[in-house]
């Protein structure tokens, strides 16, 4: 089908200055693509009516790009003062697909459930005799413990424990929890195999030596630097449960939880998210908790991961709910939304480069969502902006149906808008720390080495 100038010029204009009107209208109409010459009909600002009395919509304008396309996404969207007062509503009691945004919800329950200093704990065993006068062990090295965050820099940093208790060698094999991951792979074996070659500095893969002398540089550790930590295992790598003849001989605790988090939900990674979640219940825990905790009424919240992958629902409503309550649980413990979550801009992940170089850098503190295949597509964006009026606003806006892509435009547009209408964006006032002292932040304590519940000890024992 064939465009005039003058009505391609008017499409581009719609289609790059009109979004905003999605974020208000409630009507949802189909406009077949006009004949070329035809005039395009569009409401002098975005809401009003047009000239038959409807609405002209966002859902109206973007069909205008493909005469048989019909409109099949939808648009939820909540936002409100810190006080409570609505500032804009759409479709807000409608249930969707929040993506990632998801990870929200399971960074309460973890907060709720363990604290915001919580440390996750690796124990090394050994499973046999110390000669520390040849710095052996005659038996095997065992390893045990449910750290999400637990990667090549935390191997090294164990065998760097090691070597300081006097082990350098083990005669036997190297044996892993069956709960125990590294490097955010979902194998056991696997993750077995990497701590296996990680310990040992003549078997060490380059990016762990790499992990290795990065986290030192940022934690300042100059004796680290000039240190080649190294355990050799002479046997086979295997993943069983804990002998009961084993004894602890040091514990690995992780970087405390609130930074465990900021990384997660920066990066939105789904691994650590998942394997949180599955200290808490699984999404049936978290889901569990929204309803008895947060009152949402049963059968109306549905979440089949704790990491927003799958098939989840929850409407905007709720999931303001959920932020408001993480909100309130930060600030019980000190802390604000910047410590755990992506500062637009500024932070590395989902909104470095989304908004880096936009007015709004440094003013929206969010999580996004992306699924660019479920529910035919499913993006998020929950979190606060700041505006220079001296408002914060709290948002969630859900889209469904259609491209990733172009509902982050429209996300962004929104935002702007509400920051545009009260002054404009202002940032928010946050100091930011490199991810990687957040990660590298772990601790040892062999005095301390104990049993926990984060172990794996043989069953029935």
């Amino acid at each position: 089908m064939g465009e005039s100038k003058t009505s391609r010029f008017i499409l581009t204009f719609i289609l790059l200055f009109a979004p905003l009107a999605g974020a208000r209208g409630q009507v949802e109409r189909v406009l077949p693509m006009p004949p070329t010459g035809a005039p395009v009909r569009v409401s002098p600002l975005p809401g009003a009516p047009a000239q038959d009395g409807t609405v002209v919509t966002l859902e109206d304008l973007l069909p205008l790009t493909a005469a048989s396309a019909p409109v099949t996404y939808r648009q939820g969207v909540l936002v409100e003062r810190v006080g409570g007062e609505l500032v804009r509503e759409q479709a807000a009691n409608q249930p969707f697909n929040p993506a990632s945004a998801v990870k929200l919800a399971t960074a309460l329950v973890a907060l709720k459930t363990f604290g915001p200093r919580h440390r996750f704990a690796t124990a090394i065993w050994i499973n046999g005799s110390l000669d520390k006068a040849t710095g052996t062990v005659t038996g095997d090295l065992v390893i045990s413990g449910r750290d999400p965050s637990f990667h090549d820099e935390h191997a090294v940093a164990i065998a760097r424990e090691l070597n300081q208790l006097g082990i350098r060698n083990v005669t036997g094999d190297l044996v892993v929890a069956p709960r125990f991951t590294m490097n955010f792979s979902p194998s056991s074996q696997r993750s077995g195999e990497r701590f296996y070659d990680t310990l040992d500095a003549m078997r060490r893969p380059a990016a762990a030596t790499r992990a290795w002398n990065d986290s030192r540089v940022v934690l300042g550790d100059a004796e680290g630097l000039r240190a080649a930590p190294s355990v050799a295992v002479m046997g086979a790598v295997y993943v069983d449960s804990v002998p009961k003849s084993a004894r602890v001989i040091s514990t690995h605790y992780s970087p405390a939880l609130v930074d465990i988090l900021k990384v997660l939900l920066c990066y939105s990674n789904n691994f650590m998210a998942e394997r949180l979640g599955d200290s808490m219940g699984g999404a049936a825990g978290v889901e569990h908790f929204l309803v008895r905790e947060l009152n949402m009424p049963a059968g109306e919240v549905r979440l089949s991961s704790t990491s927003g992958l799958g098939v989840n629902r929850l409407t905007p409503r709720q999931m303001l709910k959920v932020y408001r309550a993480l909100l309130d649980e930060l600030h019980e413990n000190g802390l604000k939304a910047s410590d755990i979550l992506p500062v637009a801009g500024i932070d590395p992940g989902t909104l470095q480069k989304r908004y880096a170089d936009k007015p709004g850098r440094g003013s929206i503190i969010a999580k996004t969502g992306t699924l660019p295949r479920t529910d035919a597509g499913a993006s998020a964006l929950v979190g606060q902006m700041r505006t220079r009026e001296g408002e914060t606003l709290l948002f969630v806006i859900f889209n469904q149906r259609g491209s990733v892509t172009r509902f982050r435009s429209l996300q962004d547009a929104l935002v702007a808008e509400l920051q545009h209408e009260r002054g404009g964006p202002l940032p928010f006032t946050y100091k930011p720390q490199t991810l990687a002292i957040r990660l590298s932040a772990s601790e040892f304590d062999s005095a301390r080495a104990s049993v926990l519940d984060e172990y794996e000890p043989t069953p029935n024992h």
